[in-house]
């Protein structure tokens, strides 16, 4: 008895094509969930955090460490009132993504100074939270520019302790500028006061533009800087990458 040879059935090309499209369709449907729900990229188009987060590096926002609003899903994908499943409530200290009060459509980073209750004023650039001042340590003089097109600036650079004993660098021009002197105001229930690293180039809760953030405008923490290129290249213009991408800053926890 012989084996009797039988070919293979031809290919199914339109089940191959349909199960790589569905395969496409899912990674696209995950990755927007990811983004929606999870941790969303940012990058830093100013210098108002420097030192700490400089022009050019793009970072990860966790977006349900603080709950769910409808401003912080995207394209407010999750329509609730106040906020949902919060694991736990802002620090002061924290680095933060919120939507800016006056145009929602756009996000600012600033970091965590007070929340409502308290009563924050700013003298001779010192920050006052409930009468208290935040301690800070001179670090010493740099030279600093805010963007690659701007001047070199000197400013004397001081270690800050918040209000919850987070430790952190920021940048002084001087201490005599029109936002060095400030307050005293009380945060008002349901809102946040934020300030920028770079105290003296900075619109933050300082200012009429910003003001008192309300808590359904918070997005997340940012946790860490993934990518960072030198502060005069583009995302898109990857001929340049090996010559302008910071390995020195990939990685870095963000405090």
């Amino acid at each position: 008895m012989t084996d009797t040879y039988k070919p293979a059935p031809p290919a199914n090309d339109d089940a191959s094509i349909g199960g790589t499209l569905r395969t496409i369709i899912g990674a696209a449907i995950i990755a927007i969930l990811i983004r929606a729900f999870a941790f969303e990229p940012f990058n830093i188009p100013s210098g108002s955090m420097l030192p700490g987060l400089q022009v050019g590096d793009y970072l990860f926002v966790s977006k349900y460490t603080y709950g769910y609003s409808t401003l912080s899903t995207t394209m407010g994908s999750l329509n609730v009132p106040g906020r949902l499943l919060v694991q736990r409530e802002p620090r002061r200290g924290d680095v933060v993504v919120f939507k800016l009060p006056s145009q929602p459509h756009i996000d600012y980073i600033k970091r965590l100074v007070g929340v409502a209750g308290d009563v924050i004023q700013v003298k001779s650039g010192v920050v006052y939270v409930n009468n208290q001042p935040l301690p800070r340590t001179r670090l010493g003089i740099t030279m600093m520019a805010d963007k690659a097109d701007k001047p070199l600036r000197t400013v004397t650079q001081y270690q800050e302790t918040s209000a919850d004993g987070q430790t952190y660098v920021v940048a002084e021009e001087y201490d005599n500028a029109p936002l060095d002197n400030f307050g005293p105001v009380e945060v008002p229930p349901g809102h946040y006061f934020f300030m920028g690293d770079n105290r003296d180039n900075s619109q933050d809760s300082r200012t009429q533009l910003v003001g008192f953030v309300p808590e359904e405008n918070l997005v997340g923490p940012a946790q860490m800087i993934f990518f960072s290129l030198d502060a005069d290249t583009q995302f898109y213009e990857f001929w340049r990458w090996p010559f302008s991408l910071r390995w020195d800053r990939l990685f870095q926890k963000i405090v």
